[in-house]
């Protein structure tokens, strides 16, 4: 069988990584070896997360919007621990009400919480003579 182009020069100074991205290339050659020779990827190290946290909350949230954040995940929990605790009977049934009840009480605390901060204008009675 006869090809159209001839084979390439068989020279062994020649690295198959001089092309225009032999950087890229060597880089992800070496990344592909890593991965499959079992080397452990580098570690990244954030300032803020603390060893063994999965999650960390974002440092440059304002308190108002923590505690609204708070306040939306308690009444989340208050209405599937509510809506479990009519569907079962028995001492699971107590459980469910008393996760209700303490996440009552948890919202009752944020909501005292977001009042401090931003405490309700008064209002002003005023009596006509």
């Amino acid at each position: 069988m006869i090809k159209p182009t001839p084979n390439p020069p068989e020279d062994p100074a020649t690295s198959p990584y001089e092309s225009l991205d032999s950087k890229k290339l060597h880089e992800a050659a070496e990344r592909a070896l890593d991965h499959h020779l079992g080397t452990p990827p580098p570690k990244i190290h954030l300032a803020d997360a603390r060893k063994g946290q999965l999650f960390i909350v974002a440092p440059d949230v304002d308190t108002d919007s923590l505690l609204a954040n708070a306040s939306e995940d308690i009444a989340a929990i208050k209405a599937i621990a509510g809506d479990l605790a009519f569907e079962i009977e028995g001492s699971r049934r107590n459980v469910a009400l008393a996760i209700y009840r303490m996440a009552e009480g948890a919202q009752l605390l944020i909501d005292r919480a977001m009042d401090n901060l931003d405490p309700p204008n008064p209002v002003e009675y005023r009596v006509k003579v």
